[in-house]
């Protein structure tokens, strides 16, 4: 009797080790871009280019840790007044208001007036999803998932998953990329923003355009702005590149700062990892711009009880290294001169590539690699093209044909315009 209960319960234990409460979750697909760098990583091709993630490299295909961000980690480590309590529930203050500022500009008289403020976040993502969180809950009345969230048609994939994720039900994509011409759809996108339903909210890309490098220029911004506010339009910026697209911060916050002029009361969602070359601090704010001071003290209000449930309050270090860059007109300075110098070198890899594959006569118009600005470029490579560069010329860029012009240097940019012509001429 005893073994015979003995096996049962054996029996029992391992049925019920064998029906996991988690048996029926699904795999889910990797995160492509994630899954690309780690493809590249197993290849042993000894001429193999990573094309793929969107972060800066050197000219000798190294991350590049800013001087400015090397001096003031000194100096943050030096400082014996610095502790690890915990931040306020909305971030250390004094770069809130710095980030704002350098999106907005010194002179700014939203700032002026006392109706902007900043959420520290956990990068730029952070910022869009608390961003995204607020609107769900007090956009157009409570708890309204019904809204439409327009981004643009392509656009960074985590995008739609944000606004998904934050439970927003109706999400369309805008017209803006013309694969003919490559280059802005204007016309698609003005109707679009005609047509869309007053009050919906759309995702514009500050500039540098993640997939397409491809931007409206102020002319095109002013009729985009004036459709927007005739019809009631919420603007939620995403800049992720201030600086480092152009080499001008001024210059690449130009939309941002005509849209405030212009009476929006708007969301930017910011991040330094690009510029400021803190991919793991996850360093981003998310800046306000409301109608009053008193507007912003109750989103504002709201936006703390979003943060407490979420990450509860933010990571100090990268917000420091940011905070005291900004606020210091010294390191401020030698902080744009590094941006800058990221920047030329993305700008010089472009007009290399493009007389490169002009040179070699690569049929096509390739003008469009040097028009588009940023990190990216989206080269016009169809998804067969791309197959064929990454298994026949170990070349990895993601399946759009966008590839991260950093990933460039003086060593491979033969190998690589070599590798395109291939794929134009072989590849249809």
């Amino acid at each position: 009797w005893f073994w015979s209960w003995s096996s049962r319960a054996l029996n029992t234990t391992l049925l019920l080790r064998a029906m996991s409460v988690f048996s029926e979750v699904p795999q889910a697909p990797p995160v492509a871009v994630f899954k690309l760098s780690a493809d590249f990583r197993e290849d042993s091709h000894p001429q193999k280019v990573n094309l793929g993630v969107g972060a800066y490299r050197t000219d000798d295909c190294q991350p590049w840790v800013l001087p400015v961000v090397k001096k003031v980690e000194r100096l943050i480590v030096e400082d014996g007044s610095l502790n690890h309590e915990y931040l306020p529930i909305l971030g250390l203050p004094e770069f809130r208001s710095a980030s704002s500022k350098v999106a907005l500009g010194d002179d700014s008289a939203a700032i002026k007036d006392n109706r902007v403020g900043g959420v520290q976040a956990l990068g730029g993502t952070g910022a869009l999803r608390i961003g995204a969180e607020f609107l769900r809950r007090w956009y157009n009345g409570v708890n309204n998932t019904a809204t439409p969230i327009y981004v643009s048609a392509p656009t960074w994939e985590n995008h739609n998953s944000v606004f998904a994720d934050a439970g927003f039900k109706d999400i369309r994509p805008y017209h803006y990329w013309d694969a003919a011409k490559r280059g802005l759809d204007l016309d698609g996108l003005l109707d679009d923003l005609e047509k869309a339903p007053e009050r919906s909210v759309f995702v514009l890309h500050a500039c540098a355009h993640n997939p397409t490098g491809t931007d409206p220029t102020p002319e095109e911004w002013k009729k985009i702005s004036e459709i927007m506010k005739r019809r009631s339009l919420f603007v939620f910026f995403d800049s992720a590149y201030q600086g480092f697209a152009s080499g001008d911060l001024d210059k690449d916050a130009w939309a941002i700062r005509y849209f405030v002029s212009e009476g929006f009361e708007l969301f930017v969602a910011q991040s330094f990892s690009k510029n400021f070359g803190l991919y793991n601090e996850r360093v981003g704010n998310l800046t306000v711009v409301a109608q009053d001071g008193e507007n912003l003290s109750r989103i504002l209000s709201q936006m703390e009880k979003i943060v407490r449930t979420t990450w509860s309050n933010p990571p100090s270090q990268g917000a420091r290294i940011v905070s005291k860059t900004l606020n210091s007109p010294e390191l401020f300075a030698e902080w744009k001169g590094n941006v800058k110098t990221m920047a030329e070198r993305v700008l010089l890899m472009r007009d290399q590539l493009k007389a490169k594959l002009q040179a070699q006569g690569t049929p096509g118009t390739w003008d469009h690699i040097t028009q588009q600005i940023g990190m990216f470029s989206f080269t016009g490579l169809n998804p067969k093209q791309v197959e064929y560069m990454i298994k026949e010329k170990h070349v990895y860029l993601m399946a759009s044909g966008r590839i991260n012009m950093c990933g460039l240097t003086t060593k491979n940019i033969d190998y690589v315009a070599q590798s395109i012509h291939d794929a134009v001429t072989k590849v249809q």
